[in-house]
């Protein structure tokens, strides 16, 4: 029983192992460059500053409040709009999937709303709004409402029409149908178009903190107006790995909650689980 047990566990060291080193070789090869790039003398160290100094800025400003309280209001937007985009999303897509009508009108207008960039709405966004939190929650929302709805769409669109026979044959109608076995089989490519959701939602969000400044707030688009102002590139380098790190983390768990579900719905083979 032990010897099976330790198999498991050198199984499952190995998996994170090998899960672990391309992604230590891709951010050494990029830091190898990027002090090349800096050694070079291209550009003058206080334009482009290489790592060490990025390391140490970040650091000194993670040893401060200052960064904390603007992950804080730029998460807390982050999870405000996304969760109204996700159930604006849902509703839209799945009142539109099953209705031909609804999706002849409405279809092409949620693929357009999908192209359109974030940045464009934020002129409309002020005015309606004024400089306040509401605009920027606004564009969150329209950003990823389209790629959510998209989501349920195409999984309505993937369901074997089969199992859409046998929910007739069992009589299941309306609400019964969607929730026994129209949601459930759209599952996987719900949860993919909650994950490009989250894509849209994060490049809106920080487009939104650096057009939309909101009086006495911090955010991670204030520091980054605020190292811009100051022409401070060790700072702005900074921040934007803070962002980096935050939109892989985040993607990170949707790839986690994917794998779930595929898994569970038996596309996904377990030596790739």
């Amino acid at each position: 029983m032990s010897t099976k047990a330790d198999q498991t566990s050198v199984r499952a060291t190995h998996r994170i192992a090998g899960s672990l080193w391309p992604k230590f070789f891709g951010v050494t090869t990029i830091l190898a460059i990027w002090q090349l790039v800096a050694l070079s003398g291209w550009k003058p160290s206080y334009v482009l500053p290489g790592p060490a100094a990025v390391a140490e800025n970040l650091y000194h400003q993670m040893q401060g409040p200052l960064l904390w309280d603007a992950i804080g209001t730029t998460m807390g937007r982050a999870v405000t709009g996304f969760a109204l985009a996700a159930v604006i999303g849902t509703v839209a897509g799945a009142l539109i999937a099953r209705n031909p009508l609804l999706r002849a009108a409405f279809g092409p207008l949620i693929t357009g709303l999908q192209t359109m960039p974030a940045i464009a709405w934020f002129p409309f966004a002020i005015i309606f709004f004024g400089l306040d939190t509401s605009a920027i929650l606004f564009v969150i929302v329209i950003g990823a409402v389209p790629a959510v709805a998209l989501g349920v769409i195409s999984g309505v669109d993937h369901i074997s029409p089969l199992l859409l026979r046998a929910a007739t044959t069992l009589q299941l109608r309306s609400v019964a149908l969607y929730r026994h076995v129209i949601l459930p089989a759209a599952l996987p490519m719900f949860v993919a178009g909650l994950k490009q959701g989250w894509a849209f939602a994060w490049r809106s969000l920080m487009a939104g903190e650096l057009v939309v400044l909101v009086a006495n707030t911090s955010s991670i688009g204030v520091l980054l107006e605020n190292a811009q102002n100051l022409s401070d590139m060790p700072s702005a380098i900074a921040v934007m790995i803070v962002i980096l790190v935050i939109g892989i983390f985040v993607d990170a768990l949707f790839s986690a909650l994917d794998r779930q579900v595929r898994r569970r719905w038996g596309l996904l083979d377990e030596r790739d689980a």
